[in-house]
């Protein structure tokens, strides 16, 4: 006899929340820094709670473990391009492409403009090619070269790289986050675009001025003599040249021409191994590290260690080494553990029917545009945390949320920027989401510590719920006439 499927209760729906949250802060309590593998067991565990409870209220394990594993499936796109953007970063040191750029770039970049001039050679990228995570797989890692270099702040370095990036990739038509938020809306996607500069110009411009701000004293801290020391070790171990940058610009122009995104990793990681033959044909030999081989083999076994194990760099320069030293698929297999099992967890919470009852339980207590914004940023957020993707953040919420802006006569492009505002910026913001995740694995610095330094993430849904309270630019449908929810 098959069982009734009771619909489950607010209480149901708190019980893994809760649960992850206080596993969450355990683990950081405990291990620290050192909680990203931890976290793992936390969310799965959390996974686990949330199917017993779906058990519960009637459903069968295998329609749960059927939900977990096809929001695991969403994620296979994301886990293969951070795999191949960590064959990327060992193919591109071992080609002299990482260390040109940090090299050209230390004399370029003067130490006191670093953090604005990074985010906003990031943005103008982002908005280029609508892609930050191409971003910061490619000008990211050359920027936090330079900033150890620098010996300046890698946390806030990382903050202005994202917060750059993010930017561009907001504001460009080409992106599928910019696209999926005005498809999820029916909303015109020009209209998303140019409705969303109300939210994002005055956010970025903050941000902009804060980097500045940090940046001003910092070439203070710069040894001239250290720079130059690590220039030289530089031209020691690699040919240093512009022609060096040709893998960047070829990946940089097949993104501007919407390349697949896994393509053209694939296609930058296997150029970078051409171009190490051919300039850097002593590193690669080195890093074989076998003197048994011939030439041939002992290049083929250097390039396959700098795609899977990421380059080692063994010289007399502490910082290079350090600097150089990274990269490698399986420096990415931790954080792909923690990406598969963040999603069975938002699987487990989305099949359950706990997700639902939560964004339920939030609109219940609307009573204003202000209060329906705020709630659209809370559960855009709560679903980055809770399903740990942020295109789920933009899909579930906006298909929750549509006839609540509909009812209120609002224009749905409100409901489409309130999506970007919170779905897309905060997503980086959350240590086990696939934007946080994928963030730390390419930049090296732990979610934890960027995520303050994240400004415009951060102001971005901070303004978009004073917009609604002072009802700032909420357009109305034609035919409303609520005084309350007029345009400005």
């Amino acid at each position: 006899m098959t069982r009734a499927i009771v619909k489950p209760s607010l209480i149901d729906a708190l019980i893994p929340v809760v649960l992850l949250i206080s596993m969450l802060a355990g683990t950081v309590y405990v291990f620290g820094l050192d909680s990203f593998g931890p976290n793992l067991v936390a969310l799965i565990i959390s996974a686990a709670a949330a199917a017993l409870i779906g058990i519960k209220n009637g459903l069968t394990w295998k329609v749960i473990e059927e939900g977990m594993i096809n929001t695991i499936t969403m994620s296979l796109h994301a886990i293969l391009i951070l795999l191949m953007v960590g064959a990327l970063i060992g193919s591109w040191i071992l080609a002299g492409t990482v260390p040109s750029m940090i090299y050209y770039g230390v004399d370029l970049i003067s130490p006191d403009y670093f953090y604005a001039t990074s985010c906003l050679v990031c943005a103008l990228v982002g908005f280029s090619i609508g892609s930050s995570w191409t971003v910061a797989g490619t000008l990211g890692i050359g920027f936090m070269g330079i900033a150890a270099a620098l010996d300046l702040s890698l946390p806030i370095s990382a903050g202005a790289i994202i917060s750059g990036a993010y930017f561009g990739d907001k504001l460009s038509p080409l992106s599928d986050t910019t696209n999926l938020a005005a498809a999820v809306s029916n909303s015109d996607l020009f209209d998303h675009i140019q409705h969303m500069l109300w939210t994002t110009t005055p956010s970025f411009i903050i941000a902009l001025v804060i980097f500045f701000i940090l940046g001003l004293g910092s070439g203070s801290n710069v040894e001239v003599k250290d720079i130059e020391l690590l220039q030289l070790a530089m031209k020691d171990a690699f040919l240093i040249s512009p022609l060096m940058l040709a893998p960047l610009v070829l990946l940089l122009v097949m993104a501007i021409k919407k390349q697949p995104a896994l393509s053209t990793l694939i296609v930058g990681a296997l150029v970078g191994c051409v171009f190490a033959v051919i300039f850097q044909s002593s590193a690669v030999i080195a890093l074989a590290a076998d003197s048994s081989l011939n030439s041939v083999a002992a290049s083929f076994k250097g390039l396959l260690s700098a795609m899977f194990l990421g380059y080692s760099s063994v010289s007399d320069n502490q910082s290079l080494d350090a600097l150089l030293s990274k990269g490698g698929m399986s420096s990415m297999l931790t954080t792909v553990g923690l990406i598969i099992n963040a999603m069975a967890f938002g699987g487990a919470m989305a099949r359950t029917g706990l997700l639902e009852r939560l964004v339920e339980a939030a609109l219940s207590r609307v009573k204003s545009a202000g209060g329906l914004i705020t709630t659209t940023v809370g559960a855009c957020i709560g679903t980055n945390v809770l399903a740990a993707d942020q295109y789920l953040s933009i899909v579930i919420p906006g298909q929750m949320f549509a006839d609540s802006y509909r009812k209120r006569k609002l224009k749905l492009i409100n409901l489409s920027r309130t999506l970007e505002d919170s779905g897309t910026l905060t997503s980086v913001l959350v240590p086990w989401n696939t934007c946080g995740a994928y963030m730390s694995a390419t930049l090296g610095v732990s979610t934890f510590l960027y995520a303050p330094f994240t400004f415009f993430n951060i102001c971005c849904p901070i303004i978009a719920v004073i917009y609604g309270f002072y009802q700032i630019k909420l357009p109305v449908e034609a035919e409303s006439s609520e005084p309350a929810t007029a345009a400005s």
